[in-house]
C-alpha cells in the first residue's frame, strides 16, 4: 500500500524558513511524479513544486519559484521542500502527492489504478 507521510510543518515568523519532509513507502518503480501541494483556508488546493521522475529537475509554481527548493534523497523515497523567506500568504496545509503504482506482477502501463496518492498534510503557519 502506497503511503506518504509529511512532517516538518510548524509556526514561523515572516522571513523565516522551514523544511518539509515526505516519507514515501509501498510504491514501485512505476513512479512518474512526486509533488508538493498546498491548500489555504477557503481556497483550492494548488501545486507548489513537482519532481518528475524522468525529467529530473523540479518544476515550481507560483510564488514558490524564487523561494522554495524541492528535492529528494538519494534513495528517492523521501521528498523535501525547503521553504525560504516565508510570507504570511504561504500559510496553508501542505500535502505530498505521488503519481505511482504499488509493486506487483505487472508492467507500469497495465496497472489499472489508482495512480494518485496523497499524504495527510502538515500545517505551515507564517505570522507577521
Amino acid at each position: 500500500q502506497v503511503q506518504l507521510v509529511e512532517s516538518g510543518g510548524g509556526s514561523v515568523q515572516a522571513g523565516g524558513s522551514l523544511r518539509l519532509s515526505c516519507a514515501a513507502s509501498g510504491y514501485s518503480g512505476c513512479t512518474y511524479d512526486m509533488s508538493w501541494y498546498r491548500q489555504a483556508p477557503g481556497k483550492e488546493r494548488e501545486p507548489v513544486a513537482s519532481i518528475y521522475t524522468y525529467r529530473g529537475s523540479p518544476t515550481y509554481f507560483g510564488s514558490a519559484k524564487d523561494r522554495f527548493i524541492a528535492s529528494t534523497n538519494d534513495a528517492g523515497n523521501t521528498l523535501y521542500l525547503r521553504m525560504n523567506l516565508l510570507k504570511p500568504e504561504d500559510t496553508a496545509m501542505y500535502y505530498c502527492a505521488a503519481i505511482t503504482a504499488p509493486p506487483g506482477p505487472w508492467v507500469c502501463g497495465d496497472w489499472p489504478g489508482p495512480w494518485n496518492y496523497w499524504g495527510q498534510g502538515t500545517q505551515v503557519t507564517v505570522s507577521f
